[in-house]
C-alpha cells in the first residue's frame, strides 16, 4: 500500500508540475486577452441574463439556470470548505492569492468550454444532448486529434469516481463522525441511497434537485461567513496583505503550521483552485451542452458565473475566515480547520460548515454522476448509463474508509489527467471561440439590439 501511494505521489508532483501549471494558468491568460476581458467586464451583464433568459429559449433539456446551478452542485463542493482548508495547510495563506489568480483566468476558461460545448453537441439515441470536450474535440478537429477526445472520456469516466465520489463521501464521513460519532459506513450507506433516489432520474431531476439545494445552502453558508468577516472586519487588511505577501515570500513556520515555501502556495492554490471551480477541467461544459438554449456565447456567459461564484466568493469567504482568526496557524487540516475558524469567529457555526460540507458533497456526486455518466456513455454509447450509475452508487460507501491525504493527491491526479487533453483542445479550437464571440457582439452592435 505505501509503494502504491508513493507512486501516486510521484505522478502527482509531475502531472501538477511547472509544465501544467503553466498550461492551466497560460490557457486562462490567453482567452482573457484573446476575449479583450468580456469575462470581467460582462459579469454585470451576464447576471442580468442568466434571471432574465433563465428558461432559456432553444432546444434543449433544462434552463440555462438549471445547467449553471448542475454544474455548480459538482463545483461547489468539499473543494469550497476542505479544498481552501487543505490549501492554505499545505501553502500558507499565499495559496488564496494563487486560487484567485486561477479564477480570474479561469472565468474565460469556463467560458470558451460552454461556448465550444453548445456550438459542437450531439443528441444521443435516447433524444438527451450531449456536449462537452470529447465532442467538441471530435466535432470540431480533424482526426489526427480525436485521440484526445477518447483521453478526456476515458479520465473523465475514472475522475468522477476520485474527486467526486470517493473524496466527497469520505469528508462528509470525516467531519460527522469528527462532530457526531457517526461511523463512516452509516454516512455511507445513507448517502447510498440519497444519491441514488436522485440519479437514477437523469439529468431533468438532477437538475431540478440542484436548483434548489445549491443557491439556498450557499447563501446560508455566505451569510455565517459574511457574518464572521463583518464582526473581524478591522483584521481583514492585515489578513489580505498576509495572503499577498505569502504568495510571493512563502510562510514560516510559526504555531503549528509547518511553514511553506512559494512553490508550494502557488502549486497548491493553482490545484486547489482548479479542484473547486473546475475551469479547464472540462466537466462544467457537460452540464452546459444540455441547456435550452440555441446561442453559445450566451450560455457562455453564463458558464463563466460559476467559477465567479465558486471561487471569488465561496472559496474567498472560507479561506478569510480561516486566515482572520488565525486557525490556520493551528495545525489543523481539511474540514476540521474551516470548522475551527468559524467556531473561533462565531462559537456554535461550525454547524453550518458541517451541514453545508454534506450538502454540497451531496450536490456535487449528483453533478458528477451526470459528467461520468457522459463520458462513459461517449465511449460505449447509452447502453452503459444504467451499468454507470449502480456502480456509482455502490462505490460511494467505500470512499468513506480511505485516508484523506491519499485520497486528494488521487483527485488531484485524476483532475490533471482530464484537464491536458481539454486544456489542448481549448487551445486549438480559440479561433472559433473568438469568431464566435465577436459575430456576437457585432451584431448586437449592427442591429442596435441588446442581445444580453
Amino acid at each position: 500500500m505505501l509503494q502504491i501511494i508513493a507512486a501516486v505521489e510521484t505522478l502527482n508532483g509531475w502531472v501538477w508540475g511547472p509544465a501544467m501549471l503553466v498550461l492551466i494558468l497560460g490557457t486562462g491568460a490567453y482567452l482573457s486577452a484573446g476575449l479583450r476581458f468580456i469575462t470581467v467586464r460582462k459579469i454585470p451583464s451576464a447576471c442580468v441574463l442568466l434571471f432574465k433568459g433563465a428558461q432559456g429559449g432553444g432546444k434543449g433539456e433544462i434552463s440555462p439556470f438549471s445547467a449553471l446551478m448542475t454544474s455548480l452542485s459538482a463545483t461547489i463542493g468539499t473543494g469550497n470548505i476542505a479544498g481552501v482548508a487543505t490549501a492554505i495547510f499545505m501553502g500558507g495563506p499565499g495559496a488564496l492569492f494563487w486560487m484567485w489568480m486561477t479564477a480570474l483566468v479561469g472565468m474565460a476558461t469556463k467560458y470558451a468550454e460552454a461556448v465550444l460545448a453548445v456550438n459542437y453537441r450531439e443528441v444521443d439515441k435516447q433524444g438527451h444532448y450531449s456536449g462537452g470536450p470529447m465532442y467538441y474535440i471530435k466535432n470540431g478537429l480533424s482526426k489526427r486529434w480525436h485521440w484526445l477526445a477518447f483521453a478526456f472520456a476515458l479520465f473523465g469516466t475514472l475522475a468522477g469516481f476520485g474527486l467526486a465520489n470517493t473524496v466527497q463521501s469520505n469528508s462528509v464521513a470525516d467531519v460527522l463522525n469528527t462532530s457526531f460519532g457517526i461511523p463512516p459506513m452509516m454516512t455511507g450507506l445513507v448517502l447510498m441511497v440519497l444519491v441514488g433516489a436522485v440519479i437514477l432520474g437523469g439529468v431533468k431531476r438532477i437538475a431540478a434537485v440542484a436548483s434548489w439545494l445549491v443557491p439556498s445552502m450557499a447563501v446560508t453558508y455566505l451569510a455565517a461567513g459574511l457574518t464572521i468577516l463583518c464582526l473581524n472586519i478591522t483584521a481583514i487588511p492585515a489578513a489580505i496583505s498576509l495572503i499577498v505577501s505569502s504568495a510571493f515570500t512563502g510562510t514560516a513556520a510559526q504555531g503549528g503550521f509547518a511553514g511553506a515555501a512559494v512553490w508550494m502556495a502557488i502549486r497548491f492554490g493553482v490545484a486547489r483552485g482548479v479542484f473547486s471551480n473546475e475551469a479547464g477541467l472540462g466537466s462544467a461544459p457537460i452540464a452546459h451542452a444540455a441547456a435550452k438554449t440555441d446561442q453559445p456565447v450566451r450560455q457562455g456567459l453564463i458558464a463563466m458565473l460559476g467559477t465567479f461564484i465558486d471561487t471569488l466568493l465561496v472559496c474567498s469567504v472560507t479561506g478569510l475566515v480561516i486566515v482572520v482568526t488565525g486557525a490556520w496557524e493551528a495545525g489543523v487540516n481539511g474540514a476540521s480547520l474551516s470548522a475551527l475558524a468559524f467556531n473561533t469567529a462565531l462559537p456554535g457555526s461550525d454547524i453550518v460548515v458541517t451541514l453545508g460540507l454534506c450538502v454540497f458533497a451531496f450536490t456535487t456526486m449528483l453533478g458528477w454522476s451526470y459528467y461520468g455518466e457522459r463520458c462513459a456513455v461517449y465511449l460505449m454509447g447509452v447502453r452503459a448509463i444504467l451499468p454507470f450509475r449502480i456502480i456509482w452508487v455502490l462505490v460511494i460507501p467505500l470512499g468513506t474508509y480511505g485516508e484523506l491525504n491519499t485520497i486528494w493527491l488521487i483527485a488531484d491526479t485524476l483532475n490533471a489527467l482530464m484537464a491536458i487533453p481539454n486544456l489542448v483542445a481549448i487551445l486549438l479550437l480559440a479561433p472559433v471561440v473568438f469568431s464566435l464571440t465577436r459575430t456576437y457582439f457585432s451584431k448586437s452592435q449592427e442591429t442596435g439590439v441588446n442581445q444580453l
